[in-house]
């Protein structure tokens, strides 16, 4: 996937010289990047510190290459003006939003048999039976794990487009 990456952006680099405008050279870089970024989420939670820096290595060449910045520049400032997240942070809130979209019925039916509300009618008293968290099972790095991280003002959205707008905070993201 890396080395998909890398092959699109040298790719963009050539039609960057030939005088593309700006805002669309910006729209290309992130559609074909992204797009490649976001295909297999779900495999890429708890990537061990060297993968994950391969993938914050694409991130800072395509925004390099969007602001025609040298190797040897900052590239933390562009990255906020794009309102692009860190390696980690991208893949749960993607992953967040697909279990969000699970749980309203918008995915499809083959994704709801790996997620199970905690809301179980045997759970009398308990203090998971009146709250949104799913049930996880052993497997480390699961979507639940991530869904049951969020506060519960955020999982307890009535929509997706309300669930989006309370998930944009980067605090949730901190999992002890």
């Amino acid at each position: 996937m890396v080395s998909s990456c890398f092959a699109v952006l040298r790719q963009l680099r050539q039609i960057h010289r030939r005088s593309v405008p700006q805002p669309t050279f910006q729209s290309l870089v992130v559609t074909l990047v992204n797009s490649r970024l976001h295909y297999i989420n779900g495999a890429l939670i708890d990537l061990p510190v060297f993968l994950t820096r391969r993938l914050k290595s694409v991130l800072n060449t395509a925004a390099r290459l969007i602001f025609n910045l040298r190797r040897s520049d900052y590239v933390s400032d562009a990255l906020i003006s794009l309102h692009w997240l860190r390696v980690p942070e991208r893949i749960r809130s993607k992953v967040a939003v697909l279990v969000c979209n699970v749980l309203h019925g918008c995915a499809p039916s083959y994704l709801g048999q790996f997620t199970y509300v905690a809301d179980l009618p045997s759970r009398r008293g308990l203090h998971s039976s009146c709250s949104d968290c799913l049930v996880q099972p052993s497997v480390v790095g699961c979507c639940p794990q991530v869904w049951n991280c969020l506060p519960p003002d955020v999982t307890s959205a009535p929509s997706l487009a309300t669930f989006r707008t309370r998930l944009r905070i980067p605090v949730y993201w901190i999992i002890s």
